[in-house]
């Protein structure tokens, strides 16, 4: 069991808040393992690096010899969590919520030790409440209180619809504290209202009140918006090593310390030191390569994180054209193509408008050569190597 000061700065480290911070201090004193708790509904099969700023905080904790106990919301799932959400959310069935918890664990558990873990469904309980249980639950809030939630708030003042089974949510997630005498629950900034839910019912069923400790949002590859596969900036956790490594390398220099901060297990002096080195004039891309190579070997292995490096120098770096990308047959007409229209046909983009700008951008390339000109005409006969940005290659012939 690690304890002290230097449990805290590790506890501490890219936290947003800690709720009640002295309340933490003492409990970490005490010197038992603590029981430290997480929940996630399993709305989506597939998990992003945006959402395992919440499990490397687990695997912190972990590592620091306390208990952790990851829950999966598949009661709350059928629920839908109303959390930022302007209409009400369409539950899942059963089927969906077992087949996403049976994809999370095996995703989670690429960091997680799954022997040092106790996985806990919510249904385990909850589905043992009777009517009167859930009533008597739902006597410790009020709808006021409910309605100082910022979201319901504003959905309440817009005229919009809050369904009543909306206000169960949080509830039962602070239920959930209740059942497993929780001493430390864990939430984005996101879920503050939810994790203070858990000290109340906590204490109104006479029972030690939780602390909190609350972890930013991670931004995407943008470094505006926050990772979302909807916004298309995200790095998936099965993402192949390649495309993974591809992305990493994507990011800004400055968004690159804050993925060291949320995403990275070195030690903060060494983050420190990296910094520094990048001030002497070091270069920011080999920095970039030990994150890359560091969350790659998470997920994947070391080998694979090597030959990802690799493979981005010898793509990227020495601007070599790889060997494997789609081939794409073409017809002409007889009035020829239009080089946007021939982007946007082999996948290389999503429009032919995202086509000319990319091009006025000077991200297309034809046989490693920049093109300048959008609307340029390509006849029968044409064939040649295309690339748009860093990673996208197609072989185009037109016939």
């Amino acid at each position: 069991m690690v304890a002290g000061q230097a449990a805290l700065a590790e506890i501490e480290r890219g936290a947003e808040e800690i709720l009640v911070k002295a309340e933490l201090i003492e409990k970490l004193e005490t010197g038992r393992p603590l029981r430290i708790k997480a929940g996630f509904d399993p709305t989506a099969p597939d998990l992003h690096l945006g959402h395992t700023v919440l499990i490397n905080k687990l695997k912190q904790f972990q590592d620091l010899g306390h208990e952790i106990l990851f829950l999966i919301g598949d009661f709350t799932g059928m629920i839908g969590d109303p959390t930022g959400k302007n209409v009400t959310r369409k539950p899942l069935t059963p089927e969906q919520v077992k087949e996403n918890a049976k994809s999370y664990q095996e995703q989670v558990f690429k960091i997680l030790d799954p022997e040092k873990t106790t996985v806990v469904f919510n249904s385990e309980w909850m589905n043992k409440l009777s009517s009167a249980d859930m009533i008597r639950l739902a006597s410790n809030h009020t709808v006021a209180r409910m309605l100082e939630r910022d979201d319901f708030q504003k959905r309440y003042s817009g005229g919009q619809a809050i369904a009543i089974h909306e206000f169960l949510y949080p509830l039962i997630q602070g239920y959930d504290s209740v059942v497993l005498d929780a001493d430390v629950e864990l939430g984005g900034t996101d879920q503050k209202f939810n994790l203070l839910m858990g000290r109340e019912l906590q204490k109104a069923y006479g029972k030690p009140q939780q602390s909190i400790l609350t972890m930013p949002i991670l931004e995407g590859l943008d470094g505006v918006q926050k990772m979302s596969k909807s916004l298309n900036n995200y790095i998936g956790v099965n993402d192949s090593a390649n495309e993974m490594f591809g992305k990493i390398m994507s990011v800004s220099d400055e968004l690159m310390w804050r993925y060291f901060e949320l995403l990275s297990f070195r030690p903060l002096d060494e983050i420190a030191e990296f910094k520094s080195q990048i001030d002497n004039g070091g270069n920011p891309r080999d920095i970039k390569f030990k994150l890359a190579q560091e969350l790659i070997s998470r997920f994947h292995s070391e080998q694979a994180a090597t030959d990802a490096q690799n493979d981005f120098i010898n793509r990227f770096s020495k601007n070599a054209i790889p060997d494997d990308m789609p081939e794409v047959e073409l017809t002409d007409g007889g009035e020829g193509i239009v080089l946007a229209n021939i982007l946007k046909d082999a996948g290389l983009v999503s429009s032919t408008s995202e086509a000319h700008r990319m091009v006025k951008q000077g991200a297309v390339k034809i046989d490693g050569e920049r093109v300048g000109d959008s609307r340029q005409i390509l006849q029968s006969g044409f064939m040649a190597v295309m690339q748009v940005g860093k990673r996208k290659f197609a072989r185009i012939k037109i016939q």
